[in-house]
């Protein structure tokens, strides 16, 4: 393992400014997917619940689809699937956007993300307490501000130990990322791998960088649920 770490250190950890290490990669992709899958998923979320079916369904529908496939199987379609038709290649736009594989990876994570967090978020909506909903309203609140003062801070703050399994999965997801020859942290292991037939020792590298992050990232949330759940913890009489 010191012989690989001697050899590939730079490719797993190391940032010149130019050349991003694999961790940086892994990093990147995790962070812009959460991103712009957190963003997405807060207004299909409240379509989610809406009670008009003409709304809900369409999300639901999407939801089902990427909750239902695998992600590598989304990923290879958008990387591969995608840019097979010809006029994704005839538009300038289009054609950069997917004949990048990082750009791909980012588009793929991010639907898949998008897809487990809006059912999070929507479920923790429907499980609000009504005596919340109609306290606001007896302050006269309702429509665009009852959801952004009441609904939806309330539900982001119960959401916090379910989404932080996804975010969790979510790192772990993006080693599939190589597939679109995105070199992250498994991509960096399958070429020390390549290099010195040492299995063991580039696998267990990059299993260990994973287990940091995942155990940074525990470490994050629960001194997030600590601050924003405190209300919930039991009171002494």
């Amino acid at each position: 393992m010191i012989d690989i770490l001697a050899q590939f250190w730079r490719a797993f950890l190391y940032w010149d400014g130019q050349r991003f290490s694999g961790l940086a990669v892994t990093l990147w992709l995790l962070v812009a997917s959460l991103a712009i899958g957190f963003m997405l998923a807060l207004p299909l979320a409240v379509a989610r619940v809406c009670p008009n079916r003409c709304i809900s369904t369409p999300v639901r529908l999407y939801t089902y689809v990427f909750r239902g496939t695998p992600l590598y199987v989304q990923l290879l379609l958008i990387y591969t699937g995608i840019y097979s038709f010809g006029f994704i290649r005839s538009r300038e736009i289009s054609d950069a956007l997917f004949r990048s594989g990082f750009n791909c990876a980012i588009l793929a994570f991010s639907l898949n993300t998008c897809a487990y967090t809006t059912e999070i978020f929507a479920g923790a909506m429907r499980s609000m307490s009504h005596g919340e909903v109609e306290a606001a309203r007896a302050y006269g609140m309702s429509g665009f501000n009852l959801y952004r003062r009441i609904i939806i801070p309330s539900a982001l703050r119960r959401s916090l130990p379910l989404y932080s399994n996804e975010v969790i999965l979510m790192l772990h997801a993006t080693s599939v990322a190589f597939t679109a020859t995105v070199p992250d942290i498994l991509k960096v292991a399958r070429n020390a791998n390549s290099a010195t037939y040492q299995s063991f020792q580039a696998f267990g590298i990059a299993a260990l960088l994973y287990l940091t992050i995942s155990f940074a990232l525990v470490a994050v949330f629960r001194r997030a649920e600590h601050h924003w759940l405190r209300y919930l913890a039991p009171r002494a009489l």
